[in-house]
């Protein structure tokens, strides 16, 4: 009963930390990403010293082991929620990890809407705002949501490296009640939990994209 109960609490801190960080990343990472596309040379903002700063701030994220980036962020960790150690402190880390990640994911995703739809909208008469919000993103949304998907999939891991250290969750109970206990049952529970929350997040993700397949037709 003590473990069950134990377990339960992890699994819910990690459904915490992932989905916050998820939202937090995706509010961040999806104008990112739209930046990044609309900047590129010959888009439709072509900016392309722009496009150099967004992408080099990205690829240097991109760059940085989690475990870093989590003791690198300790002191803006601090500032915003007052502490460096438990669930809501992860959120933090978490969150600046997945940005670039939900920022290529969405350049990518754009890049490959056909250039006639852009195209045929520019000579009806939309504007750069239009043709973003009524063309690319409606024809990218299905790679986006796969995307978002692959990207809270990673979330459950690096929650799970940053319970290691502090932060809570079921990485935190496999490390506490698992290895440091050299309780094997809890380090297979855990192990379970986690593959159920991954299948669960991409069964989601492949009826979001059927389902809005589904809508357009």
């Amino acid at each position: 009963m003590f473990q069950m109960t134990l377990l339960f609490n992890a699994t819910l801190e990690t459904i915490y930390m992932v989905f916050f960080s998820g939202v937090i990343a995706t509010l961040i990472g999806l104008p990112w990403g739209i930046a990044l596309y609309a900047s590129r040379k010959g888009h439709i903002f072509s900016q392309p010293m722009l496009y150099q700063i967004l992408a080099f701030i990205a690829n240097i994220v991109r760059s940085i082991p989690f475990i870093i980036l989590m003791i690198a962020v300790i002191p803006m960790t601090r500032i915003l929620v007052g502490s460096s150690i438990g669930t809501t402190a992860a959120i933090v880390p978490l969150s600046f990890c997945a940005m670039p990640f939900i920022a290529r994911v969405v350049e990518n995703a754009l890049l490959e809407v056909d250039a006639g739809l852009i195209e045929a909208a520019t000579a009806m008469g939309a504007n750069a705002w239009q043709i973003v919000c009524k063309v690319l993103i409606p024809e990218a949304l299905p790679g986006i949501i796969h995307g978002l998907t692959l990207t809270g999939i990673s979330l459950i891991g690096y929650s799970a490296m940053a319970g290691a250290v502090g932060g809570g969750g079921l990485g935190d109970l496999a490390i506490r009640y698992g290895y440091q206990r050299f309780d094997t049952s809890i380090m297979l529970i855990t192990i379970i939990v986690m593959i159920v929350l991954v299948q669960a997040m991409q069964l989601l993700g492949d009826k979001l994209v059927r389902w809005y397949a589904h809508s357009k037709q």
